[in-house]
């Protein structure tokens, strides 16, 4: 059932008198609004509140809709011709998206709606019985006229001259709010949706439950978080990553930002003392629900110690203090930075988290995504499966050999080089730029507040010092215009400099010049850092280890220097298909997977899921149901096609 009339968040309305002094004010931390077409088709927000009769606004064209800190799940909606606001805060940010783009269609797209004089009261006296019905859900037809309107182009029909004269008064007149038109922006035509598996994990997460999902590379678990993110209220949700990159990825901070016990190397009564320092402590007890993206990176010691920090912080014996856990991750691809200690051979304390007492008490009911998005290819996809868990036959072997003949440069854009070091890749970089002829152009990152160069460097993809010359080789880092596939990780090359401004051909011949972006880094105490630059670096070559989460239409790589289980599969699983592939010197010891992650792998024998009709009882929690697995994982390691678990 549609639900995009209905949102449930923290709500504040304010009523000003002629003088503009406050007169009235209600204000709920758990308030539920509808959007409702009353009996003369005009539409109303209801604002309930426990213990309060229903507040009911009216909507007519003088509303205005501000919507700039939507993506944290604020909004306000005024509402002039009652002098009362409404103030919108705590919502789940997808769902107030939803919710606003459902009011600017259906007014968008409704009949005239009136400049109202009356009051409220006035209007449902006037039309005795009153009655209202929840909006219709918005339908394509109805985001399609939107479209038109917010772009002033014509319907259908063809309008009057008369009509045409009205609409040109009504688009001159002052009294207009285009609060509509902006909020449209930000909500395109066409959207990804989640598909079923998808769809049974955001249930989970919704549901309370502790969830830990995987799958392997390219099947869309960066794009289901921040759909889960989206999903939750903001103020009570922490997202977090291993890593910088990662963390402004999905809007979120680091891990150990947010642990606020630094490297965790201190002893966990140390640990403890730094987590209860002011700042660090109320960001722990407000927390509801901790999202944790490449959990396969996060040493296991450290997992362990911010379990019992927490729940000493909070003072709750439950796992994590009580806090739901959501943890994303694939094991299979790079490990987390073992520590070593001094004169010792082995590592310390557990590398992987699901080796850690935690991960056990936490009790995680786990998914893996199958659907795999990054690429097409049915044979392509079965020997990145094959890789994963480092089986590589001679199928495998001679279809990576063949890709060595591979000519897959164009229109002067060359094959990024994967490099199993970072240092390597610097200095390819830097060695190409170098021996390009011309003047070099240095873009430097405008970053808002001074101090904050070295953070925004460590968690940012973009460089905070950008060098080109014409020739560079550059690959885009930011989704710019995804129709035309000028999305992250598109390869280019720059073609001239315009007012400035880099002009860059893609691989797909489109060209872009290359304007300004902005990246938004969230601090632990809620700040947020914002730097503007050019959304391009040097793509002769990349290392293995910046290349994840990446989607790479032309790119080559030797395998001979991989030192990790995993990094072989994560630089291969960056190629979008076979033929913008190119590997030299393969060979089947350079593909491994490590035997203790094959090995937890094995113990999922069980999947359990919640359907999409989820039973809740008397306490309001959710019913799991459990299925047998079709296929045990010890099968798929014997077979030659590999599937993931079902």
């Amino acid at each position: 059932m549609d639900d995009s009339g209905l949102l449930c968040c923290e709500v504040n309305v304010e009523w000003l008198n002629k003088q503009g002094i406050l007169n009235r004010k209600l204000s709920s931390k758990k308030a539920s609004l509808r959007i409702l077409r009353g009996n003369t088709q005009q539409i109303f927000i209801e604002i309930s509140v426990e213990k309060v009769a229903p507040v009911k606004l009216s909507f007519s064209k003088d509303t205005q809709v501000h919507n700039k800190f939507m993506k944290d799940g604020k909004s306000s909606i005024r509402f002039p011709s009652e002098n009362a606001t409404v103030f919108i805060s705590n919502a789940p940010p997808e769902k107030l998206r939803g919710f606003l783009k459902t009011i600017f269609i259906k007014m968008t797209n409704g009949k005239a709606l009136p400049k109202v004089s009356t009051t409220l009261r006035n209007q449902v006296l006037l039309h005795k019985p009153s009655q209202y019905e929840d909006i219709s859900p918005v339908t394509d037809g109805e985001i399609i006229k939107a479209v038109r309107k917010a772009n002033g182009k014509s319907t259908d029909t063809t309008p009057s001259p008369l009509a045409g004269r009205k609409r040109k008064i009504e688009r001159s007149s002052t009294d207009k709010a285009p609060a509509a038109k902006k909020l449209y922006s930000e909500l395109p035509l066409q959207e990804h949706t989640l598909d079923d598996e998808q769809m049974n994990i955001l249930n989970a997460c919704l549901s309370g439950q502790n969830i830990f999902f995987t799958g392997s590379a390219g099947t869309g678990k960066s794009f289901l978080l921040k759909k889960i993110i989206g999903a939750l209220p903001p103020d009570v949700t922490v997202a977090t990553a291993s890593t910088g990159v990662a963390a402004c990825h999905i809007g979120g901070i680091t891990l150990h930002q947010f642990a606020g016990i630094g490297g965790g190397d201190a002893r966990i009564e140390r640990c403890i003392e730094l987590a209860s320092k002011p700042p660090i402590v109320t960001i722990w007890r407000k927390c509801k629900h901790l999202i944790i993206d490449e959990i396969s990176m996060v040493d296991g010691t450290y997992f362990q110690k911010i379990e019992e920090v927490a729940r000493k912080i909070r003072k709750n014996d439950k796992p994590f203090g009580g806090i739901q856990l959501i943890l994303c991750g694939d094991f299979f691809q790079l490990p987390p930075v073992a520590k070593q200690v001094p004169g010792e051979k082995k590592f310390s304390g557990s590398r992987f988290c699901f080796q850690t007492e935690a991960w056990n008490t936490c009790r995680l009911i786990t998914f893996e995504l199958q659907n795999v998005h990054r690429q097409t290819d049915k044979r392509f996809i079965s020997i990145l499966n094959r890789i994963r868990l480092g089986k590589v036959d001679e199928d495998v072997t001679n279809t990576l050999k063949e890709t060595a003949k591979q000519n897959i440069e164009g229109d002067g854009i060359l094959a990024t080089r994967l490099c199993s070091h970072t240092k390597d890749a610097d200095i390819i970089n830097e060695t190409k730029l170098k021996a390009l002829e011309g003047q070099s152009k240095i873009f430097e990152a405008e970053d808002l507040i001074p101090g904050t160069t070295k953070q925004l460097d460590n968690q940012t993809p973009v460089p905070g010092r950008l060098e080109l010359k014409i020739g560079a080789q550059v690959m885009l880092l930011k989704n710019v215009n995804v129709s035309a596939g000028l999305v992250n990780g598109a390869r280019g090359v720059v073609k001239d400099f315009r007012n400035g401004l880099p002009l860059v051909q893609f691989k797909n011949k489109k060209e872009y010049l290359a304007q300004r972006e902005q990246w938004i880094v969230k601090t632990a105490g809620g700040a947020s850092l914002t730097r503007k630059q050019i959304p391009l670096k040097l793509a002769w070559a990349f290392s293995i280890h910046k290349s994840q989460g990446l989607t790479l239409d032309c790119v080559e790589m030797s395998l001979g220097r991989v030192f990790e289980a995993g990094q072989a599969y994560v630089a291969l699983s960056r190629a979008q298909s076979l033929e913008g592939l190119r590997v030299h010197d393969f060979k089947s010891s350079q593909v491994w997977a490590n035997p203790e992650v094959i090995s937890f792998y094995k113990t999922l024998d069980q999947m359990r899921i919640i359907p999409l009709g989820v039973n809740r009882n008397a306490t309001n929690k959710v019913n799991i149901k459990s299925r047998p697995v079709k296929k045990s994982f010890k099968k798929l390691m014997m077979e030659k096609p590999i599937v993931t678990i079902q």
